[in-house]
């Protein structure tokens, strides 16, 4: 979905966004990915989706997320941290952007609409307490997917060499 010649200029951060409120508009498989992205940080996720995928789905039903089931409101970023458009629908999606920006808050989206967002989001790979995560700007999600592969397949092997020391580390 990345056009070639968009590049955008990037500011590379790890957001701590553990207890805080964030918001992903869209309930497929993109969405299921970024919610686990948000999960894994510990976020509180609210989904807003009229439809939503078995895994997004079962997630609400143990209480993980918030699902609201209905379309996106103007509203609905109001308080989030941080919002993720990822909808099969371009113009929602640019409807997701535009509300945020109003509000002030960040915004990210997976389809075209993404030069016009506040954020990207890298492949990430979280092994034995290390998180590595590559992005090429917007380039090619495919090629940062394979550098974070082989990066993933190092960590793995260097897993085997270490005692298994998992100490938290400023970067």
């Amino acid at each position: 979905m990345r056009k070639k010649n968009v590049i955008r200029p990037i500011l590379p951060l790890c957001l701590l966004v553990a207890g805080k409120p964030c918001l992903v508009v869209g309930g497929g498989q993109i969405a299921a990915r970024k919610v686990g992205h948000l999960l894994d940080a510990e976020a509180a996720v609210t989904v807003v989706s009229p439809e939503s995928s078995a895994a997004i789905e079962s997630l609400a039903k143990s209480g993980k997320i918030r699902l609201l089931a209905r379309d996106f409101s103007e509203a609905d970023p109001r308080g989030q941290c941080l919002v993720f458009a990822v909808t099969d629908n371009e113009a929602v999606n640019l409807q997701v952007i535009e509300s945020c920006r109003k509000l002030g808050v960040l915004c990210g989206a997976a389809d075209a609409n993404w030069p016009r967002g506040d954020f990207l989001t890298p492949a990430i790979c979280r092994k034995g307490g290390v998180v590595v995560t590559v992005s090429t700007g917007g380039r090619s999600c495919l090629q940062a997917r394979i550098v974070k592969d082989k990066i993933a397949a190092l960590l793995s092997s260097m897993a085997d060499e270490t005692s298994g020391d998992d100490q938290d580390d400023d970067g």
